[in-house]
């Protein structure tokens, strides 16, 4: 199986403009936006009444473009909900940038979690240092540790965690709720974005001018570790990009799995 990707691209060669990022900014999409806008902040808001505003709702910011769209909006409407961030050790650089970016646009510090030193040093150790291109067991292995595990830390204690997750980001999030209760989590589940296209999340953006992670304007919708993320052609699904060597069907990190 040859899982090598080159992104490499000829001298002086001009890199293709991603139309995905730069949606035509229309009056109908601009006040669909709004209204969807004001649904997501009615949301949360509701949630934190709910729940008590002490640190009790929770946001975890992978940095992809619905995270910041979600982080505009808590920051920005001053929202009681606490905002924190995995760093799995194997990022790609953009990303680094933006969370550097994120704390000067905002003037805040980001509360990030990391995993376990032990559990990667013995992974690695036992399996390899890219091990996760081997098998399907051992990917689940690594995400397991380099996120599942540091999840579950940031969720303690918790009574509501809040996720960029839409409908149509792939086929097992069809039919995705905007409230839910995650059983392996013991938590209720946000998903303020549910019934949000690609198109109106790039057009918040735009409209309000959020920073966002270079790699999208690259043909990276989505973005994960940099060893299991790659660059994808017009016309393929969102999520093509993540573990491509896969089964699309079945391709998850665990952080979203639902428990039987």
């Amino acid at each position: 199986m040859n899982i090598s990707v080159s992104m490499l691209r000829p001298a002086g060669a001009q890199a293709p403009r991603n139309p995905a990022t730069h949606p035509e900014l229309s009056e109908a999409l601009r006040a669909t936006v709004a209204t969807k806008t004001r649904a997501a902040i009615e949301l949360l808001q509701a949630t934190v009444t709910e729940l008590g505003d002490q640190g009790q709702v929770t946001f975890a910011n992978s940095f992809g473009a619905e995270d910041m769209v979600l982080t505009d909006l808590i920051l920005g409407n001053k929202l009681p909900v606490e905002i924190f961030s995995l760093d799995t050790g194997r990022l790609p650089a953009e990303t680094y940038k933006l969370m550097g970016d994120v704390e000067q646009h905002y003037h805040t510090r980001l509360k990030v979690y990391f995993p376990d030193a032990s559990s990667v040093e013995h992974y690695v150790r036992t399996e390899g240092i890219n091990a996760f291109y081997h098998s399907l067991e051992l990917r689940k292995t690594c995400c397991q540790i380099r996120k599942v595990e540091p999840l579950r830390r940031a969720l303690a204690g918790k009574k509501a965690w809040v996720t960029g997750l839409r409908a149509a980001q792939s086929t097992t999030r069809t039919g995705l709720p905007l409230r839910e209760f995650d059983a392996g989590n013991g938590l209720d589940k946000l998903n303020p974005l549910s019934d949000w296209s690609e198109t109106e999340v790039w057009a918040y953006i735009r409209l309000n001018n959020v920073p966002y992670n270079d790699l999208h304007d690259q043909f990276y919708p989505s973005i994960g570790c940099a060893p299991c993320t790659r660059a994808i052609a017009l016309g393929e699904d969102i999520r093509a990009g993540r573990w491509w060597w896969e089964d699309p069907t079945a391709k998850e990190c665990g952080l979203h799995v639902k428990k039987d």
